[in-house]
């Protein structure tokens, strides 16, 4: 089982620039937590922080109950992934990952079975002699994670380590690297500005802006749920629409700038006003397309985009506003430009918040 990591009121500063401040979370043993925002939010310097490599200028950072500011970096029991995958290139694979556990003196036989036991575990015990030049991207990767977990470390983290490898490449690490962490138990900390990868590989999502956790959630809950404007769009895409509430025999959304159309909705927070302004967030997938002349809102189909098994439509609405849907692709059916359909929503599934986009104002099932 891994270790539990506590960072309470974490402050980090780059001479005047605070970047981080007063951060804090809790990662459980065991647990893959993934640090997810666009480049310069803090993620990587979090990550830096836990190990050692950047000064804390506030808070604490515990490892299970230790505090661990002020232990040097090789003292904390830390394992860590670059980016680059910082695999020595004059080592064979063999020697590259024994190369912590003959720092810790241990013996031939016992680094011989060890390094052989990881190798099998990230397959790759039949490249152990090889070297690294000799080695594609995915291969170099699993040395070096390999290298990482070999040493038995309490916590292993990892930043962006699959930015360098192509498309196909990164959905087979990604799933290997989810595959050996569950097999190792070790609580991960894994860094990344990829979207899809950070749905697939947690257990909990962290995600950041500008030094600041916007929502930390299960993936499932992040995507569905999202607390609020910034993390609709940056997970996945979403089409944002103002409305009006209305309260009476139910509640409904009144989209005022586009017809007047109505959804009934059920699960809006019972604070919301009557006649408030919110703003909607709905994802492509979240519309239903119709034939013009039916309930929904009007929209021009601009263009289009077929992906197999969808079709990706971008539209435009009444007032101007740009949007997209998708829809499951029938090669016999799909909507030529120039056509006017209406869009209907699927009013469960969509998202609402404060007019400001700050706030969510859907009540959470807790199902999700």
């Amino acid at each position: 089982m891994g270790a539990s990591i506590t960072i309470q009121n974490a402050v980090k500063r780059y001479g005047k620039d605070t970047i981080i401040n007063g951060l804090s979370l809790d990662i459980q043993p065991g647990e893959f937590f993934t640090l997810l925002g666009p480049s310069g939010c803090g993620k990587t310097t979090l990550l830096r922080m836990i190990i050692g490599f950047n000064s804390i200028e506030g808070g604490t950072f515990r490892i299970n109950d230790r505090i661990i500011n002020n232990i040097p970096t090789n003292k904390r029991n830390i394992g860590m992934v670059f980016q680059n995958y910082a695999v020595f290139p004059h080592m064979s694979v063999f020697d590259n990952v024994a190369f912590g556990l003959k720092n810790r003196k241990m013996s031939k036989e016992e680094i011989d079975r060890k390094v052989d036991e990881i190798l099998k575990i990230v397959k790759i015990d039949h490249l152990k002699d090889r070297m690294p030049a000799k080695l594609s991207g995915g291969q170099q990767q699993r040395v070096a994670l390999a290298r990482a977990i070999v040493i038995q470390p309490e916590v292993l983290l990892m930043d962006e380590p699959l930015s360098n490898l192509d498309a196909k490449l990164r959905v087979e690490m990604r799933n290997a690297i989810k595959r050996i962490q569950k097999q190792i138990g070790i609580t991960t900390v894994y860094v990344t500005h990829d979207q899809e990868e950070a749905l697939a590989v947690s257990d909990r999502i962290a995600v950041m802006n500008g030094g600041v956790i916007q929502q930390i959630d299960t993936p499932a809950r992040v995507y569905q749920r999202p607390a609020n404007r910034f993390v609709s769009n940056f997970i996945g895409l979403s089409n944002f629409l103002p409305a009006q509430v209305h309260k009476g025999g139910e509640t409904s959304l009144r989209f005022h700038r586009n017809g007047g159309y109505r959804i009934s909705i059920k699960n809006l927070s019972p604070d919301v006003q009557d006649g408030q302004i919110v703003l909607t967030a709905i994802r492509p997938e979240e519309f239903v397309i119709h034939a013009s002349g039916e309930e929904g809102l009007k929209a021009t189909v601009q263009s289009s985009v077929f992906l197999g098994t969808a079709t990706h439509y971008f539209l435009k609405l009444e007032d101007g506003a740009e949007i997209e849907a998708i829809q499951s692709a029938d090669v016999w059916e799909q909507i030529p430009n120039g056509t006017m359909v209406c869009l209907r929503v699927k009013a469960r599934k969509i998202n609402v918040f404060t007019e400001d986009g700050s706030q969510a104002l859907i009540v959470r099932e807790e199902n999700l």
